[in-house]
């Protein structure tokens, strides 16, 4: 048994992992501040001897005993991170040096979750980790880019500098239960918009594409890179798979059979005209790993979810 911290862990990705690790016979400290997390995302896990819910704000340092450290907290749509930018900042690089800072002190690993926002609006398709990106500094999604940008640039020099065991993932579009039914991200608000028959709202023209993982997929393979030996990354974690925003409109009102219409509104400022992982990388030093949930099985699951909460 380990003892596992995950920050951000009441959150979407947070809640998953923690019970996914719960179930692997681990104890879990989940930290939160409920900025975006939920208690209602860990409820069914409050009654495990083995669960720990922490109140707290990882910008400020955080003392504990753990053997692993999943760095997950960070405000991660576009509607929260932009809410609050110099907050965003704030936790991804303030909260990068704590972690960092306690995986120092106990010897233990710590894994962080970048995201496919550092790539920006990239100029090469598909994005290896080689790419270094095509990222605007000063604009509305540079909050979270740039400081996720920082954060890994933290990890490694305490690699370097501290011989700290970090692992990088960089996650790409994902979805699944446990989404925030106001998170502002495209899966959620088409799945809603649809099921209860308001219009279905695309950002410019549809035509921009993205590659959607299920939350299950990306789970798996943040475990098998935390279990990793002698790769600390970065490395991609998405499904490589390929829709236009469009596209994935047509599909939610397919499965939801609804009579919502889809209108088309002003495009984003820097919004990204693709988003696709080169998952070579993943594959072969992850033991094989790739997703294995495709689109319209993961669309299924997760309107299943959203349902409930509208009952």
């Amino acid at each position: 048994m380990k003892r596992i911290l995950i920050t951000g862990g009441a959150g979407f990705i947070g809640s998953n992992l923690c019970k996914r690790l719960l179930d692997e016979k681990n104890e879990v400290i989940c930290l939160d501040n409920y900025f975006t997390g939920s208690k209602e995302n860990i409820i069914d896990l409050l009654d495990n001897p083995y669960f720990e819910l922490v109140r707290h704000d990882v910008t400020f340092p955080y003392y504990v005993e753990v053997d692993e450290i999943y760095n997950l907290a960070c405000p991660a749509s576009p509607v929260h991170y932009q809410y609050d930018p110099i907050s965003t900042v704030k936790t991804s690089v303030s909260g990068a040096i704590n972690m960092l800072g306690l995986a120092k002190r106990v010897n233990a690993q710590i894994l962080q979750a970048s995201t496919s926002e550092v790539y920006g609006d990239p100029t090469i398709h598909p994005q290896k980790e080689s790419y270094w990106g095509n990222v605007n500094c000063v604009g509305p999604r540079s909050c979270y880019d740039e400081g996720k940008r920082c954060a890994e640039t933290l990890f490694i020099d305490y690699h370097i500098q501290n011989n700290v065991d970090i692992k990088i993932i960089r996650i790409f579009n994902t979805y699944g239960p446990n989404m925030s039914p106001n998170d502002g991200r495209v899966v959620s608000n088409f799945i809603i918009q649809a099921l209860t028959d308001q219009n279905i709202t695309i950002h410019g023209n549809g035509k921009q594409t993205r590659s959607f993982q299920y939350i299950d997929d990306l789970i798996e393979g943040m475990i098998r890179m935390m279990k990793a030996e002698d790769f600390i990354g970065p490395v991609n974690i998405g499904n490589p798979n390929e829709f236009t925003i469009l596209e994935l409109a047509q599909k939610v009102i397919e499965l939801t059979r609804s009579n919502s219409e889809i209108i088309f509104t002003d495009a984003q400022i820097d919004d990204p005209k693709q988003r696709c992982p080169d998952i070579s990388l993943a594959n072969d030093k992850l033991n094989g790993w790739k997703p294995k949930v495709q689109l319209e099985e993961g669309l299924k699951e997760t309107i299943k979810y959203f349902k409930t909460k509208l009952e």
